[in-house]
């Protein structure tokens, strides 16, 4: 498949210009906003931080004067606090009273006036004179400044006074006169014999707010040059007025404002700058991006039509493709006189791969066996990947079955190989299950399920192999959904069945013990051997309730057998559970068995997978008198390991040594060594399978301790077992022995 696609070049400007456009209005729209939202905002913080300005200003010098107005009354409080004082009396009190103000205070100048408006302490910046008509007893301070005398009423003690402007002047005490402003206090002295009436008296106060006033006060309170200006303000200047008697402006008081939104505005103006240019930018990428996107979609659905029939690590067709091919070779073998074979491959250790080297691995692998398989296929062959580490296959031209065979054997042989994968050397092997048509069929759905039951029987029979589909196949996947559906309910409604196998002494007299067998009598399918459902409980996690329930029917069962052992078979998947000990003794002492009369058979796959666990489990299990027996001796690679370092009882010769005693000279010398390295190690022999007397003879010849085999016995029911041990010790022992379980 070509990596670019050829197809017709089409311009998209008319879907570019449809994108463009709304996209551009869209852009411009939302600057717009953002831009009048920002003028809008930052004129609405200038406005509100100006007039906060001028209520700020106009606050401090309404304070500074209030504050001036306490100085002057606190030296106006008492005439007697002063006659104390100074011992000055009349018209020299009012004198010294103003000279102190001025001096103590720095006031510019302090006098004092009765109630006709006359000066008699001190002198007024100009002379006195009679107020505009309309606004109230007021007497000029300065030349264009009036008093306005408050509360005159001749039987009050005291009274107010304030100074104050006509009409809506801006400040009150405020006054400009001769080029200067000045601030004006007023201040009522109490009744007294100060005056030559003995009358009231007020006592006023004027300073001038000079520059160096002005800037003092614009530091104090962070206002930008306060100052007072007679003439035409700076436009960016925020100014107070200071009026004239007829209210008419004649000053102001300006400063420099602080201006929040101008702050504002000029932040934005570089932000909004970038943001306008990415705006740009951005839209000139879509429009160019757009061109590219409708021939970019087109190539993208045409790549995934071609792609959605091949696995994208191998490379190879996936499932629906090799569907499709498999049902026009079945069409085309109905008109001609071959046939064809599916393969199901499933490679063996692939998930060691995966966990030992990782994903990456496992993928190279993957790939590496794609490329072998394609090696050893004709062009006419198909190969398909189902996911994971499953292939699969059809051969064409299939005239016999030795022709499949071929393929198979050339299949193992190559992938047996090792394989390079994560710089080193990696080795799997496969297992194939192969379905014939038309021997198997010519339906496409059934060839490929019988083809996955064979391959399910290669697994099953020791994997790297490959298995035709048999008939007896279907049975067995028949039997095992029997197995997961009725297995579990058999346990627990206790249907399952215990039979016991007699192990006697050398002499094939005495029986010394038994060894427990589990069958399973199915209400619908007969007897159901082991064989057949041991490995299904194993897979699908029954094999521990199972195997506990052996065990405990087996010490039950094996009360009533006192001085006879009783073997029990224990599952590697068993052993290795973390309870497995405490489980084993709280059966024994539940059902009252006497521990040293029990004996567990493990196989080597008990220790292979963690040797120091399954050490500490055997040591805690003889410390509370069971035995141990290593069951299967001989078979595996490392059982002399095995015995050097795990404290077994007893080992048992497995039945494959008797079977090929007789045809080879080999089984019975290595028969002779295990019973002899047994017997040198302190261990007890047992030799299963024993089912000829020449094999009887050659046992006890050759020094074997217990022997086991149909030529003694058949596994049978724990009743059959009273029944053999009454015969051999006589009615009266018999029945002793059953009296005292």
């Amino acid at each position: 498949m070509p990596d670019v696609l050829a197809l017709p070049w089409r311009k998209p400007t008319g879907l570019a210009a449809r994108l463009m456009w709304p996209i551009a209005a869209i852009l411009a729209a939302a600057f717009g906003l953002v831009v009048a939202t920002a003028v809008w905002v930052s004129d609405g913080a200038n406005r509100i931080a100006l007039e906060r300005q001028l209520v700020q200003v106009s606050n401090i010098i309404e304070d500074d004067a209030e504050n001036r107005a306490r100085q002057l009354a606190s030296m106006t409080v008492a005439d007697d606090i002063w006659m104390a004082k100074g011992q000055v009396h009349g018209p020299r009190l009012l004198e010294t009273m103003a000279e102190h103000a001025n001096s103590f205070f720095g006031f510019d100048g302090t006098y004092v006036i009765d109630r006709d408006l006359r000066a008699i302490s001190g002198a007024p910046v100009a002379e006195i004179g009679k107020p505009p008509s309309g606004i109230g007893l007021v007497m000029p301070v300065a030349s264009e400044m009036y008093l306005r005398i408050e509360g005159v009423k001749p039987t009050t003690s005291r009274r107010t006074a304030t100074v104050a402007t006509p009409r809506d002047l801006a400040f009150g005490r405020l006054a400009f006169h001769d080029g200067r402003l000045f601030v004006v206090v007023a201040a009522p002295l109490a009744p007294s014999s100060l005056s030559e009436r003995g009358d009231w008296l007020v006592a006023v106060a004027y300073k001038e707010l000079t520059a160096g006033v002005l800037a003092t006060i614009s530091t104090r309170h962070d206002i930008a040059t306060l100052r007072l200006v007679t003439g035409r303000p700076d436009s960016h200047q925020l100014q107070l007025p200071v009026n004239d008697i007829q209210g008419r402006p004649r000053a102001q008081l300006s400063w420099y404002p602080f201006r929040p939104g101008d702050v504002m505005r000029e932040k934005l103006i570089p932000v909004s700058l970038v943001v306008l240019a990415g705006a740009i930018l951005f839209s000139g990428f879509v429009f160019l991006h757009v061109q590219r996107l409708a021939l970019d979609v087109a190539r993208s659905e045409e790549r995934t039509r071609q792609l959605v029939g091949h696995d994208p690590l191998s490379g190879l067709p996936n499932r629906m493709p090799f569907t499709q091919r498999l049902d026009q070779e079945l069409s085309r073998i109905v008109r001609g006189d071959e046939g064809l074979a599916v393969h199901f491959l499933d490679l063996d250790k692939f998930k060691d791969v995966n966990d030992t080297y990782g994903h990456g691995a496992g993928d190279e692998l993957i790939k590496a066996v794609a490329r072998r398989l394609s090696n050893l296929l004709r062009g006419a062959d198909t190969l398909a990947r189902f996911g994971g580490d499953e292939f699969a296959i059809i051969q064409t031209g299939v005239r016999q079955s030795e022709d499949v065979e071929a393929l198979a054997r050339r299949i193992l042989s190559d992938l047996t190989v090792p394989f390079d994968v994560a710089g080193t050397q990696v080795q799997i092997g496969v297992s194939i299950g192969i379905s014939l048509a038309p021997d198997n069929g010519m339906d496409r759905e059934q060839l490929m399920r019988l083809a996955d039951t064979a391959l399910y029987q290669a697994k099953n029979e020791g994997r790297n192999r490959y298995c035709f589909f048999e008939r007896q196949m279907d049975e067995t996947l028949k039997l095992r959904k029997v197995v997961e559906d009725d297995l579990r309910n058999a346990i627990v409604n206790d249907e399952l069945a215990l039979y016991y196998q007699p192990q006697l002494s050398a002499d094939g007299e005495t029986i010394v013990g038994v060894e427990a067998l589990i069958r399973w009598p199915h209400p619908k399918r007969g007897m159901i051997s082991p064989a057949q459902f041991i490995p299904v409980a194993e897979e699908r996690g029954l094999i521990i309730p199972l195997g506990e329930w052996v065990l405990r029917r087996a010490c039950e069962d094996g009360r009533r057998w006192p001085g006879l052992r009783v073997a029990v078979n224990v599952s590697p998947i068993q052993f290795r559970q973390k309870d497995f000990v405490d489980t084993v003794i709280r059966i024994v002492e539940e059902t009252g068995f006497d521990p040293s009369r029990l004996e567990l058979e493990l196989t080597e796959g008990v220790v292979v997978d963690d040797a120091d666990a399954a050490e500490a489990a055997m040591i805690e299990l003889r410390a509370n008198g069971i035995h141990l027996a290593l069951d299967d001796f001989g078979t595996g690679y490392s059982s002399l390991i095995y015995l050097r370092r795990f404290a077994f009882d007893k080992i048992k010769i497995d039945r494959s040594f008797l079977e090929s005693m007789e045809a080879t000279g080999e089984s019975a010398i290595l028969v002779h060594s295990m019973v002899h390295l047994g017997r040198a190690l302190g261990l007890t022999v047992t030799a299963e399978g024993v089912e000829t007397v020449d094999q009887h003879r050659f046992l006890q010849a050759v020094g074997c301790h217990e022997l086991q085999g149909y030529l003694f016995s058949r596994p049978v029911t724990a009743a059959e077992i009273d029944a053999k041990l009454a015969m051999r010790q006589g009615p009266g022992e018999a029945g002793s022995a059953i009296a005292a379980a």
